[in-house]
C-alpha cells in the first residue's frame, strides 16, 4: 500500500510541477522521486513488514511476490523516465503529461501484482490500461500512432470486458471480491459452475493483455504504430505487470486448474512460443520482430502457471531477465532511429564502425533474450525448464527447447548484418547520453542476474 501511495502522490506532484511551470526540474523530481520509493520498497521487502498497516477492507495484500514484481516495475519505470527528455526533445511543453502518465501507468501495474481485493485489481487495470492507450495514440499527426491507439483501445477495452463479466460470475458463485475469501470458497465442494466460467472470463481476458496467441494479433500493430519508447513501456512494463497479475490470478484460483485447464495452457503455451518465433523470422522491421519476440517468450512464462505452488521466483526471475534485455534493445533502436522515419532494421546496417558501444549492448541483449549463457536468459529458461520436469510437463520442455533454437536465427540475424554489411553512412553515429547509460545499465543488471542468479532465485517470495 505504502508503494502505491507514494506512486499515485508523485503522479498529482508531476502535474502540479506543469501548473507551476516548473518542467525543468520535472524529470529530477520524479527520478528522485521513485529511486526514494524503490528504497523504500526495498526496505519493506526485508525487513517482512510494510510501514503502512494492512488497510480496513484489505484492498491491498503486501507479500513478496507484490514487492519483488514491484520493484522490478520501478527499476523499468525508472530507466523509461530517463529517457523521457531526450525523446520528447522537441515537445518539452506536453513533457509533464507524458511523464505522469507514466507514472500513473506504474501505479496502474503495482496495484495489478498487490491488490487483495477485485475492485483494486480492476482500478489497477484500468489506470494501466488507460494511460497505456493515450500514450500509444500521443502522435495525432502519425498515422501508424493513431492506428496504434484505435487498434490497442479497442482490443483492451473488449479484453477488460472479459476480465470484468469475469469477476461478476465469481462474485456470484461466492458473494466476495475479497481474494483470500475468494480462494477459500473456492476449495468448498458444491462450487457453482459460473465460478469456473468466471475464472476462464478472468484468464482469457489477462491473456488478452499478455498477447498470448490467439489473443496476440493487435501486438504487432500497436508496437510497430507507437512511439518507440511507449513500445519499449508496453513491451517491458506492461507485458510483465500482466504476466504478474496473472500468475496471482491463478494462484488465486488454484481450485480452477484442472487437469483439462492444464492441457490448454500447455497447447496455447506451445502455440505462443511457435507462433511469436516462426512470424518474427520474417519481419523488417525491429520494432514488430520485438513485438513478436515479446509474444514468443510470453509463451515460456505462461508455463509457470502450470507449478503455481512453487515457481514465483522463476516467473521473477524470467520477467526480470526479459525485460531487462528489452529495454536495452530499445535503447538501442532509440539511439540509432531518432532521426529517421523507421525502425527497418537497414538502419542498423554496419553499426560497429559507427557505433560499437551499441553494437556490443544489442548483441548482448540478442544473446540473452535467445537464452546463451551467462546472461539472465538462459537461466530463465533453464528455470522454467527446470520448475516444469519436476511437474512432468516434458512435452513444453520439449518445443521450448526447439523454439530457443529458432529464436536464435533472427536475433543473431539482427547482429550479423551490423557486423557484416556496409552502411549508407560511415560516419560516427551520435547517440545522447541518456540512451546510451540506460541500455549499457539494463545489460549490465542483465548480467549480474546471470553470474548471480540467487539474487531472485533465493528471495523468501
Amino acid at each position: 500500500m505504502s508503494a502505491l501511495i507514494a506512486i499515485s502522490g508523485l503522479g498529482i506532484i508531476c502535474l502540479l510541477l506543469e501548473i507551476l511551470d516548473l518542467r525543468k526540474i520535472l524529470v529530477p523530481v520524479t527520478l528522485t522521486g521513485l529511486i526514494a520509493v524503490l528504497g523504500m520498497t526495498v526496505a519493506e521487502f526485508y525487513l517482512g513488514e510494510p510501514f503502512l498497516g494492512a488497510d480496513r477492507y484489505n484492498m491491498t495484500a503486501t507479500s513478496g511476490f507484490s514487492q519483488g514484481f514491484s520493484i522490478l516495475f520501478i527499476v523499468l519505470a525508472i530507466f523509461i523516465i530517463t529517457m523521457i527528455p531526450e525523446f520528447y526533445r522537441e515537445k518539452p511543453a506536453k513533457i509533464a503529461d507524458y511523464v505522469a502518465l507514466k507514472i500513473f501507468l506504474l501505479a496502474g501495474a503495482v496495484a495489478m501484482v498487490s491488490f487483495g481485493n477485485f475492485a483494486m485489481f480492476f482500478i489497477g487495470l484500468e489506470t494501466l490500461s488507460i494511460a497505456a492507450y493515450v500514450l500509444a495514440a500521443s502522435e495525432p499527426k502519425n498515422p501508424g500512432s493513431n492506428e496504434a491507439g484505435i487498434k490497442y483501445f479497442i482490443m483492451g477495452a473488449f479484453a477488460s470486458g472479459f476480465i470484468l463479466f469475469g469477476v461478476a460470475l465469481v462474485y456470484g458463485a461466492t458473494g466476495s471480491f475479497d481474494t483470500g475469501e475468494i480462494a477459500a470458497i473456492s476449495m468448498l465442494p458444491g462450487t457453482p459452475v459460473w465460478f469456473y466460467a468466471g475464472f476462464v472470463m478472468i484468464t482469457v481476458g489477462m491473456m488478452f493483455k499478455a498477447s498470448v496467441v490467439p489473443f496476440h494479433f493487435w501486438a504487432p500493430d500497436v508496437y510497430e504504430g507507437s512511439p518507440t519508447l511507449v513500445t519499449a513501456t508496453m513491451s517491458a512494463l506492461v507485458k510483465v505487470a500482466a504476466i504478474g497479475a496473472l500468475y496471482k490470478l491463478t494462484c488465486i484460483f488454484a481450485a480452477g486448474m484442472t487437469p483439462v485447464y492444464q492441457i490448454v495452457l500447455i497447447v496455447l503455451s506451445i502455440l505462443t512460443m511457435t507462433t511469436g518465433n516462426i512470424a518474427a523470422m520474417k519481419q523488417t522491421n525491429i520494432k514488430r520482430m520485438m513485438a513478436y519476440s515479446g509474444i514468443s517468450h510470453t509463451g515460456f512464462m505462461i508455463m509457470t502457471l502450470l507449478a503455481t505452488g512453487s515457481s514465483a521466483n522463476t516467473v521473477l526471475y524470467y520477467a526480470t531477465a526479459y525485460s531487462l534485455a528489452g529495454i536495452a534493445v530499445f535503447a538501442v533502436i532509440l539511439g540509432v532511429c531518432r532521426d529517421k522515419d523507421n525502425e527497418d532494421i537497414s538502419n542498423f546496417y554496419g553499426l560497429v564502425k559507427r557505433q560499437p558501444v551499441l553494437t556490443g549492448v544489442l548483441i548482448c541483449a540478442f544473446l540473452s533474450l535467445s537464452g546463451i549463457p551467462v546472461f539472465a536468459g538462459f537461466f530463465a529458461k533453464f528455470f522454467v525448464f527446470e520448475q516444469m520436469l519436476e511437474t512432468n510437463h516434458l512435452i513444453p520442455v520439449i518445443f521450448g527447447i526447439v523454439n530457443s533454437v529458432i529464436a536464435v536465427s533472427y536475433y543473431l540475424g539482427v547482429a550479423n548484418v551490423m557486423i557484416t554489411k556496409e552502411a549508407e553512412s560511415v560516419e560516427q553515429l551520435k547517440v545522447p547520453f541518456e540512451y546510451k547509460a540506460v541500455a549499457v545499465t539494463a545489460i549490465a543488471l542483465n548480467l549480474l542476474l546471470g553470474v548471480f542468479p540467487d539474487l531472485i532465485m533465493g528471495l523468501a517470495l
